[in-house]
């Protein structure tokens, strides 16, 4: 199972270890910290809509809500999985909660998203496609898993990638009162979702391809 985690230079940071192995220790299991994440999402979704229903500091506030719910849901990502892992704390259904919630938030934050850019007729469409190629990365990844290759995390939008680029998106446009362009970053930010996710399927998909080819001729 360790062969198939993300690799994250965070995980081996001193205070997320601490901090991973003090959850390990109360009664928190792995599965409720990833039904957590989908919270957290929910929440940043609901502060992105309600953020393009406001404007000036209202919009700025909600935004920077949203931003800090989107980096929570990826801490409750990170310590699911290192409770599970070095806490000891694996469960039968563990991969079910390692895998399902992430295909809720990740669709959710960036649909939500769409419904944030004032002004913008294509941003709505450009949620939706980003969203579907967001899946697609992980439906790739999952399939490849299941014909026996290894996990493959490629990018150059993985779930990390996509979640910081919009989370500095939602900040920067906390400071939209400062241009004439309310909404420009978060409508830039979905393009660069849907194009960096769509090249991710097709990375992931071209790499599969080939390793089952190796495969086959071994």
């Amino acid at each position: 199972m360790t062969d198939n985690r993300r690799p994250l230079k965070i995980r081996d940071q001193r205070i997320m270890t601490r901090f991973a192995a003090w959850l390990s220790q109360r009664s928190v299991t792995p599965n409720q910290i990833s039904v957590l994440s989908v919270l957290f999402a929910l929440a940043g979704a609901a502060a992105l809509v309600c953020s393009g229903q406001q404007l000036g500091s209202e919009r700025s506030i909600w935004l920077v809500i949203a931003a800090l719910c989107i980096q929570l849901r990826l801490l409750c990502n990170l310590f699911d999985g290192m409770v599970a892992m070095e806490g000891g704390k694996q469960t039968p259904a563990g991969e079910l909660f390692n895998d399902v919630p992430d295909r809720i938030a990740d669709p959710l934050l960036i649909v939500a998203c769409g419904f944030a850019v004032p002004g913008f007729e294509s941003a709505q469409w450009l949620a939706w496609l980003g969203a579907l190629l967001a899946v697609m990365t992980a439906y790739v990844r999952v399939l490849g898993v299941s014909l026996g290759l290894p996990a493959d995390f490629r990018g150059p939008l993985a779930k990390q990638q996509r979640m910081a680029v919009l989370t500095g998106a939602c900040v920067f446009s906390a400071f939209d009162p400062l241009w004439h362009q309310p909404g420009l970053i978060l409508w830039i930010s979905l393009i660069i979702i849907a194009a960096g996710s769509g090249l991710t399927v097709v990375r992931r998909l071209v790499g599969a391809y080939l390793r089952l080819q190796r495969r086959g001729i071994e």
